[in-house]
C-alpha cells in the first residue's frame, strides 16, 4: 500500500471542506479525482502534502505522514499543482532538475542518473526541444508540460496532480493521459483530480467521486459514472458509449428543472 487515509477532515475560513476522507491507493493504480467545483478535491490533495493543516491519519506505506520529513515525503510523492506560475527565468532543464533534489545533498552536483531521469522526463513530455529556453517565456501549455515533467524526474512511487491536463490542447492531454497510465503498470501510482469525466473515463483505473467533502462514490469508472450519479452530483445529462477503449461518457446538458407548471 503506498497511501492510507483515514478519516480526514480539514477547514479553509473556518469553513468545513474535507469531512471524514477514507481511502487508500495500492501501488499500480491510477486514481481519478472527480468532483464539482469546491467539493475539496484540491483541498484534499494539498493535505496529503502537509501544505494544508489537517486532522486524521495519513500514511506513506509503512510510515505516518506526521512523522515523515519533508525531504522524505519528496522522495515517496511528486506534486503537480494547479498553478503554473514560475517566478524565476531558469532555463527548463534547470527547473526539471528540481526534481531531483530531494535524492541528492544540497547543493551537490548532478549524478548521472540525476541526467538520465531529466532526459527522460523532458522527451516524455515533449519539452527537450526548447530545454535552453527561459522557462518564464513559455506558453501556458509548455509551462504546464515543464511541470509535470519535474515531477516526473522525481521518479516517486505515488504522483499526485491538481488538474494536470487544463491548459492542454487534445493530443498533449492524451499523451499525458497515456503516460500516467504506463506509470501505473509499471507499478507506480498516480491519483490526478480531472474535470473531464470523458478522460477519466478512458484512462483511470479507479475514480475518487468527491461532493461537498465527502467521498460519495469509489470503484471502477463504468461504477461510479453512471447516468443517475451525474444527475445527482453535477445536475448533467450525459451520452455513455462503450469503444474498444473503454467507457465513452459526454455531458451534453443540464437535468432539466420541474417548475411544477401545468400546461
Amino acid at each position: 500500500m503506498l497511501l492510507d487515509v483515514q478519516d480526514l477532515r480539514a477547514s479553509l475560513g473556518g469553513r468545513p471542506v474535507l469531512k471524514g476522507v477514507s481511502f487508500s491507493v495500492m501501488a499500480g493504480e491510477f486514481v481519478g479525482l472527480i468532483g464539482p467545483n469546491g467539493a475539496g478535491k484540491s483541498t484534499l490533495l494539498r493535505a496529503l502534502l502537509g501544505l494544508t493543516p489537517a486532522d486524521g491519519a495519513i500514511a506513506l506505506g509503512a510510515l505516518a505522514a506526521a512523522h515523515v520529513s519533508a525531504r522524505e515525503r519528496a522522495r515517496h510523492m511528486a506534486y503537480v499543482a494547479q498553478e503554473r506560475e514560475i517566478a524565476w527565468a531558469v532555463p527548463v532543464e534547470m527547473l526539471v532538475g528540481l526534481g531531483r533534489s530531494p535524492h541528492r545533498p544540497s547543493f551537490a552536483s548532478l549524478a548521472l542518473a540525476d541526467r538520465n531521469a531529466i532526459d527522460a522526463a523532458m522527451r516524455k513530455m515533449e519539452v527537450d526541444s526548447f530545454r535552453d529556453r527561459a522557462a518564464t517565456e513559455l506558453s501556458g501549455g509548455e509551462k504546464a508540460r515543464v511541470l509535470i515533467a519535474r515531477a516526473l524526474a522525481q521518479e516517486t512511487p505515488l504522483l499526485l496532480a491538481d488538474e494536470p491536463t487544463s491548459g492542454l490542447d487534445p493530443s498533449h492531454q492524451i499523451t499525458l493521459m497515456r503516460l500516467f497510465a504506463d506509470l501505473a503498470s509499471s507499478g507506480r501510482s498516480v491519483v490526478a483530480s480531472l474535470h473531464d469525466l470523458g478522460l477519466a473515463a478512458r484512462w483511470c483505473t479507479r475514480l475518487l467521486l468527491i461532493d461537498a467533502g465527502r467521498i460519495v462514490a469509489d470503484g471502477p469508472p463504468d461504477e461510479v459514472l453512471t447516468a443517475q450519479t451525474l444527475r445527482d452530483v453535477y445536475g448533467v445529462e450525459a451520452f455513455f458509449g462503450e469503444t474498444a477503449g473503454g467507457l465513452v461518457v459526454q455531458p451534453l446538458d443540464l437535468v432539466a428543472v420541474d417548475t411544477g407548471a401545468r400546461p
